[in-house]
Parts: structure tokens; sequence; C-alpha cells
């Protein structure tokens, strides 16, 4: 490394230790030089254990050591546990015996933070390869916000090699429909999913990928991470005043029907995530998106953000899957005039060969 460059992480850590806590804002405005090249500094002091992080994105704080003693027994909860036996209801009573404000939190933040917590820890310690993984509770703005960090394989790798994907934006495309886990014998691939469909905001970071679905804002994201995590960090948010139900939520997803047996059976695909520019052309693309939704009962197909179809893609979707799956329901959201055009004739041709 540079001189100028350790001479700024030895600058940020003393504003850090001097102020308790400090934003990225705060630092650029102080030191002068590009969110970028902040963030790699911060990175290697938050990889020292010189300063710590909480929060996400840009509303994230770096704070100092003697930050967390004064304030872990009020407003954050942040331990370091070593992953051999480690167990996620261990850590969860801790967290509730040792966090003052539990007992304040309603009964739907409870059930959810329990839920939510327990699923992305587990995850963690089951599938990471981690010798250690970081945890944080915390108290800012009107939200609680849990992240869950590990320095093991990565969860969008991990996902790419057990399947046999080619990249880790296939992966991030599987594990957005559900149903995927690396342990089929110990993990049914639920809890991704349903953690990120009850969280107000979710974001998961690994190895330079970064990918956020902000329920608030009806949007997921896909991108590169300016810090590239070694590992992965989970990031959960969700309003003290929600009034969301973790059951709520299960059911939306689960068949209800008489006589079923109320599994998990259906899941939504954002078709925009499975090609650049949102231009689905191909048979190859779709049969991109269809993968492994053979699973499913119904199959929400969200178009928001798709300028067009190609008439392939619209075939092997609505004919040649469904001719192969009979019994699968394919619902649309969010189609333009155009794309509901192409939808529409390859259901219409779907329909001739039933006559």
């Amino acid at each position: 490394m540079s001189e100028k460059f350790e001479k700024l992480k030895n600058n940020i850590l003393a504003m850090v230790e001097r102020r308790g806590n400090v934003t990225a804002n705060q630092l650029i405005d102080e030191f002068g030089f590009s969110r970028a090249y902040i963030l790699r500094a911060v990175t290697d002091l938050i990889k020292d254990r010189e300063i710590f992080k909480y929060g996400s994105t840009r509303r994230a704080r770096y704070v100092s050591r003697n930050y967390l003693a004064q304030h872990s027994n009020s407003e954050i909860f942040l331990r370091r546990f070593k992953n051999k036996g480690l167990e996620e209801h261990v850590v969860y009573d801790e967290l509730r015996n040792t966090f003052p404000d539990f007992k304040k939190l309603t009964e739907q933040v409870r059930s959810i933070l329990f839920y939510a917590f327990s699923e992305m820890l587990n995850n963690a310690i089951d599938h990471s390869q981690s010798d250690f993984i970081n945890v944080l509770v915390h108290r800012m703005d009107g939200y609680l916000e849990f992240t869950v960090e590990d320095s093991g394989i990565g969860v969008f790798r991990n996902v790419k090699d057990t399947k046999g994907l080619a990249s880790e934006i296939e992966a991030v495309q599987d594990i957005l429909k559900g149903k995927t886990t690396t342990m089929p014998r110990l993990h049914s691939g639920e809890g991704i999913f349903f953690t990120s469909k009850v969280a107000d905001y979710f974001v998961l970071d690994s190895y330079g990928y970064r990918l956020t679905i902000d329920n608030e804002a009806d949007d997921v994201f896909l991108n590169t991470a300016v810090e590239s995590l070694a590992g992965t960090r989970v990031t959960f948010r969700i309003s003290l005043n929600t009034v969301k139900h973790l059951s709520d939520v299960f059911a939306d997803f689960t068949n209800q029907a008489p006589g079923s047996d109320y599994g998990f059976d259906k899941t939504e695909i954002r078709v925009e995530l499975y090609a650049l520019g949102g231009i689905h052309v191909s048979r190859s693309q779709a049969r991109r998106v269809l993968s492994g939704l053979e699973k499913f009962h119904v199959i929400v197909m969200d178009y928001d953000n798709v300028p067009t179809v190609g008439q392939a893609f619209a075939d092997e979707v609505y004919r040649v899957f469904l001719k192969r799956y009979p019994d699968k329901i394919i619902t649309n959201e969010n189609m333009n005039e155009g794309v509901a055009f192409m939808v529409n004739r390859a259901i219409k041709e779907a329909e001739k060969e039933h006559r």
C-alpha cells in the first residue's frame, strides 16, 4: 500500500475515535477523496477490526471500540462468534436477553426478527465454511436492522459451483426463485426467499456482487459493490412500526386450497434480471428464466422495466413449458403494450394446439 493510503487510514481511524461514529459522506468531506477510495480504506480498517460498521449502503456508520463499549447495552448488539458448534437459537437468546429494547418490540417485529435472524445465521453456520461469524443488531431512524457477516466461500459462488451454473449472476437468479439450496438434505432453500419477502430492505453482499431487495420501493437491484466483501454479508431491515405479519407473507406463497399440503408452491420472477437492457428474445433466455420453476405450481412473471420480449422467448414460456407441465399456472404483471402483445400471441398459439 502507498504511503498516502496508509496515512488516509490513520486519519480515518483518528477521526472515528475522536467523534465516536461517522458516515462515509463525513469522511469524504473531511479528506476530499472519492467515495471508492475512502471505502477501500474503511474496508481495510474493518477487516483489521480497528473500526466497526453498522447500517447498510449510504446509511452506514463507522464506529470506534469506545463507542461500542458505551452503547452495546442500549442501541447496538455486536458479537463475534466462533463457528464451531454454534447454534442460532443460542445466539438469539443472547440477543433477546442483552438487547434492552427487545421487550418494547411489537409482536409482529419480534416474530419477523426471530424468523429472519435465525434463518440467516443458520445459513452462515451451515454453508459459509467460515471460522468466525459477526453479528450486529441495532436500532436506527425508526428501523431495526441486523447484519450477519462471514468470511467464507460466498453465497453466490457457493450456489454457482454446487449447481454448475455459468456465473454468480445466474446464482442470484436461482436464489430469487426460492427452493435453492446447496444442502438439500438439510435445507429447503426457502430461508433467503421468505426473509427477503418479509424485510423492508434486504441486501446480500458477496465477493463484489450486491443483491438489493427494496420492498418499500418494490424494486430489486443487482450490481457490483464498491467494497468487495470476502465472504457474505446479509443485511435485513424492518420498520419498528411495521404492520406486516410473518404468517401473511407465508400465506402469499403457500397453497391453501382444500386438500393441499400447505406447501411453498408459488414464486415471483423479476424478468428484467435475466437479460442486460431488459431485452428478452431467445429461447435460451427463456429456458434460463424457467430453470427450476417446475418445482412450483403458481409462477408470477413480473415484466416491470422489460421493454420487449421476442416470439421465441414467449413461445418457450407460454407454449413449450406449459405443454410440458400442464398443471402449472403462469400469471403476468406489469406488462407494457408490446410485451402484452407477444405474450398474448404465444398464449393464443398454445390454445390452438388444444382445439
